[in-house]
């Protein structure tokens, strides 16, 4: 079994929304042969509480304008560090920078295959580790200790 095209058709939208909120790392995996309540997951991660929830948001708003899509299910509101969108078919995680690292879901997945995204989306990867670099470089000059 594969995704179907509505999932794909949620998943482009999705990932092209979080890369258009600066989202890092948007990755989606087809969950379908593995799992049979959804059809594939989108992984998407931000440095900041307050982008997690802006990325959420552009999520929600484009699914619903241009797909008429809404999800059955939100969770982890409040703390915005990991915000989980169910729309049954696919299921959207925004995670916290840290909490990405922490829970590692590409470790569970990746043996799924890995789904085409729009370019945007694709260009996000490796986003988190540069941003890691560069507050580290920010760091280390404010605290005077070179790299």
């Amino acid at each position: 079994m594969t995704a179907t095209d509505r999932s794909l058709e949620l998943v482009n939208t999705a990932a092209q929304a979080a890369a258009d909120k600066l989202a890092h790392d948007v990755i989606a995996y087809d969950v379908s042969d593995v799992l049979s309540i959804t059809d594939a997951f989108l992984l998407a991660s931000a440095p900041n509480d307050r982008q997690v929830k802006s990325i959420v948001d552009e999520i929600e708003e484009r699914l619903s304008k241009e797909l008429g899509a809404k999800p059955v299910r939100r969770e982890g509101d409040r703390e915005a560090r990991w915000v989980l969108l169910d729309y049954v078919d696919i299921v959207v995680h925004v995670q916290h920078s840290e909490e990405r690292v922490f829970y590692a879901l590409e470790r569970l997945w990746k043996d799924c295959p890995e789904l085409e995204l729009p370019a945007d989306a694709k260009a996000t990867r490796g986003k988190a580790q540069e941003h890691a670099e560069l507050r580290a470089q920010e760091d280390d000059a404010e605290f005077g200790e070179p790299r």
